[in-house]
């Protein structure tokens, strides 16, 4: 007989990893729980299975409880949980979080030793914009895990069953680990949403100035995993021609104040990457 999971937030992650779990006979799912009733009856069609609710003292307790509630509401969820008993003796909670690990949850007095409970965090590092394609194609999506023996000993092989990578993680490096992804994935669009800004700025028509953005940027991603990062740069820096910097320096923030400052602020981690290759 397969554990049952509960879930608790019915958003793009909870509804796409419950459907994954159901799909690949990992959980039972259980109920799923969101604050609008017409959000988890739409989450548990897209699922295939489990009780909608919007209230966390209608669950059942079971073996297992997934948190996928935005991260200033994970603690008050476990409080939540503790507060109406709907969580099983010696079992097993998790969250998805990227940047808060599973140690947060021991901040609830009582919520975890009193219960005997083991805890841990795994961080999917995709985008969770459509549902419909995660549950898909999931596989050799990298899955970043940390937390308590017991838990992980339970989720490595659920995530592994979905055809995901595992990589394991430092619960006190876990904010660290997660500014990574905010450099790769959301600084990455403001980045190219600046360069695409400079260059309409300059006088280029806006459907040209993606074009230039999107030929430029795709090759250099695709040089700095091909080549690694020191031999991928390119430009005035790696050249050692600083006059030019400085003068571009100014023009932009000339242009707009808070880019220019952007500009400013890459400046020495770009020389630093330039002095690796000497």
């Amino acid at each position: 007989m397969l554990p049952t999971l509960n879930i608790i937030g019915a958003g793009q992650v909870g509804r796409s990893l419950g459907r994954l779990f159901y799909l690949h006979g990992v959980f039972k799912i259980g109920h799923v729980v969101s604050r609008t009733q017409s959000n988890v009856d739409a989450a548990v069609r897209f699922i295939g299975q489990g009780t909608p609710t919007t209230a966390i003292s209608d669950l059942k307790p079971t073996a297992v409880t997934l948190i996928c509630v935005p991260d200033d509401e994970i603690i008050k969820t476990a409080e939540a949980l503790y507060r109406t008993h709907t969580v099983q003796r010696g079992s097993l909670i998790f969250h998805c979080s990227g940047s808060k690990p599973s140690s947060d949850l021991k901040s609830v007095p009582n919520f975890p030793n009193e219960l005997g409970l083991v805890l841990a965090s795994v961080h999917p590092v995709r985008s969770f914009a459509n549902p419909e394609e995660v549950s898909q194609d999931f596989r050799g999506t990298n899955c970043c895990i940390e937390g308590d023996e017991g838990a992980q000993s339970i989720l490595v092989p659920a995530f592994e069953k979905l055809g995901a990578n595992i990589v394991h993680i430092q619960s006190e490096r876990k904010l660290l680990y997660h500014a990574g992804s905010v450099f790769a994935s959301n600084f990455l669009v403001t980045l190219l949403d600046t360069a695409m800004q400079a260059y309409t700025a300059a006088g280029i028509a806006p459907e040209v100035a993606i074009e230039l953005a999107k030929g430029l940027s795709q090759k250099t991603l695709q040089n700095v995993f091909q080549l690694g990062a020191a031999s991928a740069l390119t430009g005035p820096i790696k050249r050692g021609d600083f006059d030019t910097v400085l003068r571009q320096n100014d023009v932009v923030e000339e242009w707009d104040e808070m880019r220019g400052k952007l500009y400013s602020a890459f400046i020495d981690p770009t020389a630093q990457l330039a002095g690796r290759q000497k």
